[in-house]
């Protein structure tokens, strides 16, 4: 007979948490006998966001979670480019929701292109070379 995938410990959602949600530990449990591992990894779910929706009693999984985002999508934010001593800064429209260290797309609003930036926890888009 087959073991219960939820038999070990296992972090699960309590109730169905809607994406763009911040967890907090009402949201989650741990099913089965609770290790170090698994309060662990509780406590590092415990002020993420769900990126999808987590349904009730059911595993949540590292990439179904994320920081919560410091961008929402067309969201005017400080677009920067850095390289070899050459900084230039202007004004950007997020063309997708993003959290610290995620990669979208920005809109440079002065000459209407389209790059590639890197999040920072400051809310800052940071074009990628």
């Amino acid at each position: 007979m087959a073991a219960s995938p939820l038999a070990a410990e296992t972090v699960v959602a309590t109730r169905t948490i809607p994406a763009q949600t911040v967890i907090s530990a009402d949201d989650i449990r741990i099913v089965g006998d609770p290790t170090g591992e698994a309060l662990q990894e509780a406590q590092s779910i415990i002020g993420m966001e769900a990126r999808v929706a987590l349904f009730a009693n059911r595993p949540i999984q590292s990439g179904n979670i994320g920081p919560p985002a410091v961008v929402e999508r067309n969201e005017i934010i400080p677009l920067l480019f850095e390289r070899n001593g050459l900084t230039i800064s202007t004004d950007g429209r997020a063309l997708g929701r993003a959290g610290p260290g995620d990669v979208i797309r920005v809109m440079n609003l002065g000459s209407r292109t389209t790059v590639t930036a890197r999040i920072g926890s400051d809310g800052v888009a940071y074009v990628q070379r």
